[in-house]
């Protein structure tokens, strides 16, 4: 397998960001990343205007970010070149589908996009002016994944007069987890189906009036690259800058997000490259997103290996069943369900997993 690390839900001068997409793909290159995906709200300008290319080192691919007419239901989109629905202008000035979210997400699943819920259950209430906007709209099965950690809700929600300050200094100490609520309805859905998991910034680099100073820009694009983060595995390298290629390695690695071929990860708290959790069942080895199905039964074997030591939690079924500290480890199971990892630094999320399910 071949690992690329990716930042996600990134907004640009296109929509409400800051920064424009050369800036942000320089940011990138400094971040160390592999590839980005921009997702300005309601738009794919990047890629109409030729800006869905490499930058350097860096894949720059354009999705977008879709809501409905009340702003509501946020659906982070990718691998579609088109926009669904039409778009109207809303109280606040920003756009919104003339679809429901239900009718959305079907579509771009039937144009053969690939779909994940923005920020479920946000309940951030600090700034007026930036209200919640969680997924109200469960009575669909057609989006493809659901996005558990993001940087700018959990900064927002812990925020409170006796730490803004702090939290306005160092952005990056705050991140702690995953939402847990989003966390424990992603093991909820994967009892049923495979639903992917991805972590993102949600970057804008808003600028602010802040103690005295105006337009002070905080969480630079810069700052945020060295947050959450999500890294695929792909079977066949990627040939950086070779043009002629983009396209199919923008496939898949929207593929590989999709699957679940993923984990996410707080890089502020250590370079997770080279970890791996998989299955070994009949002879064959089975990846994260995978499904094993058990006919003879014996136990599927479970290993994981990380790049340096942690306390490694051993989760089926959305319940902790073992945890233990190292580099590696190995469990057997022979039960159904859905089983992954995660590893922690002291009370600080490090690495999530994606699932691997087992049925009979």
């Amino acid at each position: 397998m071949y690992e690329y690390t990716g930042a996600l839900h990134i907004h640009s001068t296109y929509s409400d960001g800051t920064g424009t997409v050369e800036h942000i793909a320089g940011c990138a290159n400094e971040a160390g990343l592999d590839f980005i995906i921009l997702t300005d709200h309601n738009t794919i300008l990047a890629r109409d205007n030729g800006q869905e290319h490499w930058f350097g080192k860096i894949m720059m691919i354009a999705g977008y970010e879709v809501n409905d007419a009340h702003n509501k239901n946020h659906y982070l989109v990718f691998g579609l070149d088109e926009l669904v629905g039409t778009y109207r202008v809303l109280h606040n000035g920003e756009l919104g589908c003339n679809l429901t979210a239900k009718e959305y997400v079907k579509l771009i699943k039937e144009k053969g996009g690939v779909g994940f819920i923005a920020h479920p259950f946000e309940k951030r209430n600090s700034f007026p002016e930036h209200p919640p906007y969680p997924w109200t709209e469960w009575d669909t099965d057609d989006f493809d994944g659901i996005e558990i950690w993001n940087h700018m809700s959990e900064w927002v929600e812990g925020l409170n007069e006796n730490n803004k300050v702090q939290r306005f200094i160092h952005p990056l100490k705050s991140i702690v987890r995953p939402d847990e609520q989003a966390v424990k309805k992603w093991d909820e859905l994967n009892m049923r189906r495979r639903v992917a998991a991805v972590g993102s910034v949600d970057a804008h680099a808003h600028k602010m009036n802040l103690m005295g100073f105006y337009n002070v820009e905080v969480f630079p694009y810069k700052v945020l690259f060295k947050s959450v983060r999500t890294h695929v595995l792909l079977e066949n390298p990627i040939e950086k800058g070779n043009e002629d290629k983009f396209q199919d390695y923008k496939k898949k690695i929207v593929a590989a997000l999709k699957h679940g071929r993923s984990y996410i990860t707080n890089s502020y708290y250590g370079d997770s490259k080279g970890f791996r959790f998989f299955a070994e069942y009949g002879g064959e080895k089975h990846h994260m997103g995978d499904e094993i199905k058990i006919t003879d039964g014996k136990k599927a074997v479970f290993s994981f290996y990380t790049p340096k030591e942690c306390l490694v939690k051993f989760i089926k079924n959305g319940k902790c069943v073992e945890e233990q500290k190292g580099l590696g480890g190995t469990w057997d199971d022979d039960e159904e369900g859905c089983y992954r990892v995660e590893c922690w630094i002291g009370d600080r999320a490090w690495i999530f997993s994606n699932h691997i399910r087992v049925t009979r």
